[in-house]
């Protein structure tokens, strides 16, 4: 099989789908790969590492796009980039279809079977693909927090750590998974006050027993995030529904009983945010102000890390990759976990989240592909 590796063009994305690592295993598997020049200037491998690595360098992503029979990316395909997919090729990347209508028409029209990393699943009902940027964009989130909060960039002025003699700042974490827990750790090694608020009672103990007393765990109510958020320096929403549109916890109303300068940081932006008052937002221009409330909602978080995160993306998409490029569409057929990630294939929706999201009827995976 032909893969390709076009270079990103998101705003201020410097990851890439294929590190020359990758590239060696596909080669060694029997595949050609075609990488865009410059396609990892991000993480600091030029041309010369991918062609060392077996790869061929093309141009133009054009020439990826028509030549490839499968294309590896990290962020969802832009407007030129979904234009030039065809029917019979595998799109290969993260998606967010379900507040991305557009994009979803896009794919459709295609013809395309188009494979989502963050619906791929594994034996323990986790996204082994998802899990890695979720880290990344955990970690990350207390960090753009913490320099929000700066008075300079119109925060509150408060250090999350302290001082001697001077309280910490109070961190609110929505949402006690991957990316919660991250955050968490993060927040709490900085010396902040963290409390993690979920639905899940047995998420809940597990959460107490690895901070061990440092972070408390309260049970998601409308009252719970109203007294947390509105005592909070920094919130950050990391609430996930596989594949499905982000829940509004916190409503434009409750804005007003939040500390001015105060800052909300939302990782659940690409599922379309879990602040009622959130927008994508880039890394050119993080932040905007609502009701006195300082909003980052940064649409590709971990592309502000590429050496990192690009690594860390591709240990773990590689496997399922390998298997596409191996089998063809078989693989989807033998792999459940990974027929969990197909999004969309021949016109049709087939997952059900993004189906029932955007109004779409679902076509199942099994008999489509049998098809």
């Amino acid at each position: 099989m032909r893969i390709g590796c076009p270079r990103e063009i998101k705003n201020h994305e410097y990851r890439v789908g294929l590190t020359p690592g990758s590239v060696r295993e596909y080669v060694a598997h029997g595949h050609e790969v075609l990488v865009e020049t410059g396609a990892g200037a991000g993480i600091g491998a030029d041309d010369g590492a991918y062609s060392a690595a077996g790869a061929k360098i093309a141009r133009t992503a054009e020439e990826i796009f028509t030549r490839s029979d499968m294309i590896v990316k990290v962020k969802e395909p832009q407007p030129g980039e979904w234009k030039q997919l065809h029917e019979g090729q595998i799109l290969y990347t993260y998606l967010h279809l379900a507040p991305d209508p557009e994009q979803t028409k896009g794919l459709l029209d295609s013809g395309v079977t188009a494979i989502a990393y963050e619906t791929v699943t594994d034996d323990r009902g986790g996204l082994p693909l998802l899990a890695p940027m979720s880290e990344v964009a955990g970690r990350l989130s207390i960090q753009a927090g913490a320099t929000a909060l700066q008075k300079a960039n119109g925060g509150r002025g408060v250090l999350l750590g302290g001082v001697p003699g001077v309280l910490p700042g109070k961190v609110t974490v929505i949402g006690g998974g991957v990316v919660g827990l991250h955050a968490a750790k993060m927040a709490a090694g900085l010396g902040a006050d963290v409390t993690i608020i979920d639905r899940s009672i047995p998420r809940l103990r597990q959460l107490d027993d690895i901070f061990n007393g440092r972070v408390r765990t309260r049970y998601s109510t409308v009252e719970a995030l109203e007294e947390e958020c509105f005592s909070a320096d920094l919130v950050i929403g990391a609430v996930l529904i596989p594949g499905a549109a982000a829940p509004k916890l916190v409503s434009r109303e409750m804005l007003s009983g939040m500390k001015k300068g105060a800052v909300l940081v939302d990782v659940a932006i690409d599922q379309g945010g879990c602040f009622e008052t959130s927008h994508a937002t880039t890394h050119a221009d993080p932040t905007y102000e609502v009701e006195g409330v300082i909003h980052y909602c940064v649409a590709n978080m971990p592309g502000a890390v590429p050496v990192t995160s690009a690594h860390a993306l591709n240990n773990a998409t590689l496997h399922y990759g390998l298997q596409l490029a191996d089998k063809g569409l078989k693989a989807l057929v033998d792999d459940h976990n990974l027929r969990n990630g197909l999004n969309v294939h021949k016109g049709r929706i087939t997952n059900r989240a993004v189906a029932d999201a955007l109004g779409y009827d679902m076509a199942e995976p099994k008999a489509v592909l049998a098809a």
